[in-house]
């Protein structure tokens, strides 16, 4: 791009992750980029983004808004089922491209969509924005030195207790591809193979639970109701997952679950020190022996990230203003994101035969 020109940007699906996450990311920077048009195959959603956001410029087929020569990039914020063809799409228009998370329903799609960025040599990056926080953030300076010696094992947790995204979007899983697994369990698992430094997975062996959300008259549901017919995912998730380098994760996710709060968070073990991460609160505390005793450390002061979606927006638009790689700019690639991805196929697989699953 020309120095100092904003770069354009189409916005595919205007649900909620694009009006509470791409658009406001988008709008926080300016001078940087612009929003010229929305897609959106529901009337109503392109009403809101005229009358509420002030973008004229709708299309109900996401294809025509493509067209334009005048819009360099796009952010992907279909439901899951959509990513990658929309995806796919965009690149062969010549945009680049910011998906949300997860890549795609399966790996297949994941390849496809980094296929067309090979060969368009347009920009891929995926929603992987918990990386950005300030307490992830500390942690990979801490890895990346050398802190922990070598990190054998990691347990990862998104669990939720009783906050079910009542929408069929979720809920349904011909949209979905999955529960809290695919939902949260992937930003988990992302964050914790970025920490780790992406050791390649090789096998996976997990179960699914389908015991919650199912039961005649209903759960409380924190975030709204849903019919016990409709939900059709699994409410709980468990595995572990083996890595080429000989290290494994334990993972954990669930929609519904007994447990006594929500939990986001990433335990790293290694050789020469082990670390907790909070997702949430960005709380840090790395164990070590030290000084012939153990010691826990805990930051005095970690820089305010800000916004963890408006991060990895701002990665996504200077990578394609400055011409750096999305992988420069700490952001999720298609590569590392397929790996996600090809995980939580191997985990559905093995809760479906009852044994591990081999990935690759």
């Amino acid at each position: 791009m020309s120095e100092g020109k904003k770069v354009r940007i189409g916005i595919i699906g205007f649900g909620g992750i694009a009006q509470g996450a791409h658009t406001p990311g988008y709008r926080n920077i300016p001078e940087l980029c612009e929003i010229v048009a929305v897609a959106d195959i529901l009337p109503d959603k392109l009403a809101t983004a005229q009358t509420k956001w002030g973008i004229t410029d709708v299309y109900e087929d996401y294809r025509k808004m493509l067209e334009r020569d005048d819009i360099d990039a796009v952010s992907v914020c279909t439901p899951n089922a959509v990513h990658s063809i929309a995806t796919v799409d965009a690149l062969k228009a010549g945009k680049h491209v910011l998906c949300e998370k997860p890549m795609a329903m399966n790996p297949a799609e994941c390849q496809a969509m980094i296929d067309a960025a090979k060969s368009t040599g347009n920009k891929l990056q995926i929603g992987y924005n918990m990386r950005f926080g300030s307490g992830a953030q500390c942690l990979k300076r801490a890895v990346t030195a050398g802190e922990f010696g070598e990190v054998y094992y990691s347990r990862a947790r998104a669990i939720r207790r009783r906050q079910v995204p009542p929408s069929p979007n979720f809920l349904d899983k011909s949209r979905s591809g999955g529960g809290p697994l695919i939902d949260i369990g992937v930003h988990i698992t992302d964050m914790t193979l970025w920490l780790m430094g992406h050791p390649k997975p090789v096998a996976a062996s997990g179960q699914t639970y389908n015991k919650m959300g199912t039961k005649p008259g209903g759960m409380i549901g924190m975030w709204g109701t849903w019919k016990p017919e409709d939900y059709g995912v699994e409410d709980f998730a468990s595995a572990l997952i083996r890595l080429e380098n000989g290290a494994t994760i334990g993972l954990e996710a669930s929609f519904i679950a007994n447990i006594a709060r929500e939990e986001f968070s990433t335990h790293l073990m290694g050789t020469e020190a082990g670390a907790f991460l909070d997702g949430y609160s960005n709380d840090i505390t790395i164990y070590r022996e030290e000084f012939g005793t153990l010691t826990d450390t805990k930051p005095g002061w970690l820089p305010d990230a800000g916004s963890t979606h408006g991060a990895e927006i701002r990665a996504f638009v200077t990578a394609i203003r400055d011409n750096r790689t999305i992988e420069e700019m700490g952001a999720a690639t298609g590569e590392q994101a397929m790996m996600v991805t090809q995980i939580m196929d191997a985990i559905y697989r093995s809760a479906e035969t009852g044994r591990e699953v081999v990935i690759g």
